[in-house]
């Protein structure tokens, strides 16, 4: 049996992983092994540009984690994992993406965005959605578009009026 320090240790490691998963938009579990010191630390430093974190755990530590706070991920935690916990919902999920493509040893295998288990297939399509800064100016670009057209217009109008 582990002794008290031990055992001291891992349930402060739970609770890291709690707080960790309660406080993040996105947590995403990836496949790791066969990537090189020189990728991960690539990919740690894109991940941290973003305001994400990537930690590796244990993976009994992080299936009870994940129970106590109600996800049943216990048949995708098989095998290394690393995990990205992101306060962007989707940012973390597109370099994930971005690196699974140029490092074929990563694979994204499965996330909780928003507080919903995802899985393969729904990452992938969060990984081709525009971020919220592209959103959004997309959205601003938009109005403005039509404000233009209405000032050319208002413009038209009082030149002819002038005539």
């Amino acid at each position: 049996m582990a002794n008290e320090k031990t055992l001291i240790k891992k349930q402060e490691t739970i609770d890291e992983i709690i707080d960790r998963v309660k406080e993040s938009s996105s947590v995403v579990f990836f496949e790791y092994s066969g990537l090189k010191v020189r990728e991960m630390i690539e990919l740690r430093r894109a991940l941290r540009n973003i305001g994400s974190d990537l930690k590796v755990y244990k993976n009994t530590l992080a299936r009870r984690a994940l129970e106590t706070l109600d996800y049943n991920m216990s048949d995708d935690l098989q095998g290394p994992k690393a995990v990205v916990f992101g306060t962007d919902t989707i940012a973390p999920i597109k370099v994930l993406n971005e690196y699974s493509k140029k490092y074929p040893a990563l694979e994204l295998k499965v996330g909780i965005v928003d507080g919903k288990i995802t899985d393969t297939d729904m990452l992938m399509k969060l990984a081709v959605l525009p971020s919220k800064e592209e959103s959004l100016t997309m959205f601003a670009s938009g109005l403005l578009q039509h404000l233009k057209e209405f000032a050319i217009g208002l413009d038209l109008y009082s030149k002819q009026l002038e005539k």
